[in-house]
């Protein structure tokens, strides 16, 4: 038996995915250049969907990597980090994004709601996760530091985030 030591790492997550529930991306985020092109990520994106859509587990081991998700109405959410990646890490991650956009979108998490605030979803996960490397797992910290970042513009996000 041989075993590999890995030295330790920051940049624990690979990708940042969402899709609706006909396995279509609405969301994707590549850390590293595990799927260098689209056709590739688009074909692990249906592998990943395929496995995951009817299982009412929340962790995979698929093509190597963990893949950490969750459903919701009609959207699932996965992170995907290397086979040898702590699962609990990826989990925080998984949560820290879902409860935030829950807050954001007023519990109203499902695809319309997600598509209409798309500047919100981009902005959390850049607060979550920056290069692969989990920068936040608190949800209340991402909400409020996408808020400061959102009073810039004029979106439909602003007027909720003036609300907290």
């Amino acid at each position: 038996l041989e075993f590999s030591i890995t030295e330790p790492s920051l940049y624990t997550v690979k990708a940042v995915l969402i899709m609706d529930n006909d396995g279509e991306r609405l969301y994707a985020k590549y850390y590293d250049d595990t799927y260098p092109t689209v056709k590739e990520q688009k074909a692990f994106e249906k592998n990943i969907f395929n496995k995951t859509h009817r299982t009412d587990s929340e962790i995979a081991l698929l093509e190597g990597l963990t893949v950490v998700y969750k459903s919701n109405i009609d959207l699932y959410f996965y992170v995907i980090g290397s086979s040898h990646e702590n699962e609990l890490m990826l989990m925080s991650v998984l949560n820290c994004l879902f409860d935030s956009l829950s807050q954001m979108l007023r519990k109203n998490v499902e695809k319309r709601a997600l598509l209409e605030n798309m500047e919100g979803l981009f902005l959390a996960v850049d607060e979550i996760v920056d290069g692969g490397v989990i920068l936040e797992s608190d949800p209340q910290q991402v909400v409020h530091r996408v808020a400061l970042r959102v009073t810039t513009s004029r979106s439909p996000l602003l007027t909720f985030m003036m609300l907290l």
